[in-house]
Parts: structure tokens; sequence; C-alpha cells
């Protein structure tokens, strides 16, 4: 069997993508795969690294402006549009796929939408708990659109279509499984902060305030991954204009991209992050205790979304990007890490709202379309 996977962008769009790869190569063990990209440092990194095939389709997404420069995108983006599907097209043809799926980035549209055009089987994630542009507009088109929160399934406009089934996740996420290599021979609790795989300049010089608080107080380890090539010395700049050494004392370390996520958030005792649907599916699935930091910059205010309804289940701790400064960032986490009883209610929190088999249940359904089943 053949499966083709569109998604680009971000890691939270290309983890659920592989994460579903990797259990329908556990039921259909010769199966080939070929992913499909916007030719985006991401889906080029991530996807061979995974062991996988990667085309690139030319792809832009729409601006919600109407400037001068706004207008110039979006006829550029519709003229990529129309090759987008030539190309898709050409690709589908060629790799004949049994089923086709989607997890996320604006090369999904194209894609799926002309396999399904050509009968295949497919099926879009939505990770967020607003539905994205592209989710919206393949909604009426592919045989499934899965989302990963419950109840959320007025928002598309043919709701029977629409099945809960959480995000997809990486193998190695084990809620029961905290000792890790990272966590061995540390003694302090382990903080973990990274604002995304593309990081966040306004994030990463909070972090550096944060880094301070810490090395004076001697308080906990702390692993911060920048999300950029040449963040560390962006960072490490920033820290030595603060007054920090040079070297960094044993127990702070930073790192451009964290490429063993499982390894080192199970690891964690607390975890400080954007509320992504991909990273959300990740704490809540291993029951890790979060400080959020939403994204503001990301349309219909989705992270915010997504950072509630861990909020509301008692996982985390919302502070808005606005107001989010090093020292009050250091003060929650301090304070969530001195008491035992809070970090422990935190983390059935996040496990009561969990989907750790969501990868495994979306690939059995998607062989279920591809035998003629639940369409």
């Amino acid at each position: 069997m053949n499966f083709l996977f569109a998604c680009g962008g971000t890691a939270g769009h290309i983890n659920p993508a592989l994460a579903i790869a990797e259990q329908l190569a556990k039921i259909v063990p010769k199966a080939e795969f070929l992913f499909v990209g916007a030719g985006r440092e991401m889906e080029n990194r991530l996807i061979p690294n995974a062991g996988y095939d990667i085309v690139n389709i030319q792809m832009s997404g729409l601006r919600r402006g109407f400037s001068f420069s706004d207008i110039k995108y979006n006829i550029k983006t519709v003229a990529y549009l129309s090759k987008a599907g030539f190309a898709a097209k050409k690709i589908i043809s060629g790799f004949s796929p049994d089923a086709v799926i989607g997890t996320g980035g604006y090369i999904c549209y194209p894609v799926l939408k002309n396999a399904a055009k050509m009968g295949i089987a497919t099926v879009v994630h939505e990770s967020n708990a607003v539905p994205g542009l592209t989710t919206k507009m393949l909604a009426s088109t592919v045989d499934r659109v899965l989302v990963s929160f419950p109840g959320i399934e007025n928002s598309y406009r043919k709701p029977e279509r629409v099945l809960f089934t959480g995000t997809p996740i990486r193998g190695g996420f084990d809620a029961n499984d905290n000792e890790t290599d990272e966590k061995n021979g540390k003694k302090k609790p382990l903080v973990l902060s990274f604002w995304g795989s593309l990081g966040a300049e306004r994030m990463n010089e909070t972090i550096a305030e944060f880094i301070v608080a810490n090395i004076q107080s001697g308080e906990f380890d702390h692993i911060h991954a920048t999300g950029k090539s040449g963040g560390v010395e962006e960072l490490k700049a920033r820290l030595k204009q603060l007054g920090a050494d040079q070297e960094l004392p044993q127990g702070i370390e930073l790192r451009e991209y964290i490429d063993d996520m499982q390894n080192v958030m199970s690891a964690a005792d607390i975890v400080l992050c954007r509320a992504g649907g991909s990273t959300v599916a990740e704490l809540t699935a291993i029951g890790k205790p979060a400080v959020l930091v939403p994204s503001p910059y990301v349309s219909n205010n989705e992270q915010l979304m997504n950072a509630r309804q861990l909020e509301k289940a008692g996982g985390a701790v919302i502070l808005e990007e606005s107001v989010c400064t090093g020292e009050l960032l250091y003060d929650t986490v301090s304070e969530i890490l001195g008491n035992n009883e809070k970090l422990k209610k935190m983390s059935d929190g996040q496990k009561s709202i969990g989907a750790p088999n969501a990868a495994e249940n979306i690939a059995r359904l998607i062989m279920g379309l591809c035998k003629g089943e639940n369409s």
C-alpha cells in the first residue's frame, strides 16, 4: 500500500504526520510513504531525518490584510496555487496512493483537493481548537476531518464528517516513564522551555531574564531550545548584556532545537512553551505540568483557545505574552515547583484530556477508509 502525506511549515504540522506514518508502517510493514511539503526548512529536515522521502511544491499562504504589499503577496499566492494543483496531480498519479493524509499547512489544500477528486481516500487533521483556513476549505471535500478536542464538530460546515481523535504524537511519549537519560544524575527540578520550532525573539529575550534569575538562585536545572539557526549565540549575547558570565553554570543548557523531545520532555518537571496543537497533545499525553505563553501572532488566536482547554482541566497556567516578563515567569515556575501537591494535580489534569492512542486510532481509521469502511 502507498500513503501520501501533505504537511509543512512547522513541527506542529509535521510531527503528527510522522506519528501516523509510524503507526501505518506497523500495520502494513511493506507500505510505501511519500511526503509533500512546501519547501520550508522544517519539513526538509524533520521528514528525511525520520527516514521518509519528500517532494516539494512551491506554495505560500494568504495574508489577511489589504495593504498593497498584502494584495501583491496574495496575487502571487493564487498564481502558486494554480501551479500547485497541476504539480499535486502529477505527484498523486505517479505515486498512486491508497490514502492521502493532511496534517496542516497550506500545501494540504491542492494535494487533498485533487486526491479527493480522483476518488482516493482522504483525511485532514486539525490540531487546534479553532479550525484553520485550510481545514475549513477542505472540510466539505475530504472523507473525514479529524479534530483534537471534543465538542467542536459544529465549527465545520459538515459536522457529520468530523471525528474527535486527539492529536497524534510520536512514539516514546510515555506518561509512566519520567526517569530518562536527561534526568539521570540531576538532583534539582528540571525546567524545559521552548517557543516553537521557529523560535520567538520576544520570548527568547524573556527567557534570558529567566535564566539570569535562576543563575542567581541556583534553584533548578534548565534546558532551553532557541528554535532557530544561530539562536543560541543570540541568546548568549543577550545573557552577556544582562550581566551573566560567558560560561553558563552546570545544569543550564541552550540548544537550537530538541530532536529528542520525547526524552527531554519526559525528564522535565515542568514545561514552558507555546500552545500549538502538537505541543498541547504531547503535554497531555505525558501528563506534564506546563506554563503556557500562547503565541499572539497566529490567526484566530488559536493557541489561546488551545491553552484554555488545558487550563480548564487544571493542567496548565497561562501567561499572555504582553505581560510575561522574565521575573513573572520565574516566580510562577518557582511557586509551582515548590508545591508537590499542585504538581501532582496539574499532571493529573493534563492526563485527563490526553489522547495518547490518537496516532494508532487514526491509522486504523485510514485503513478502514482504504477498504471502503466508514465512508
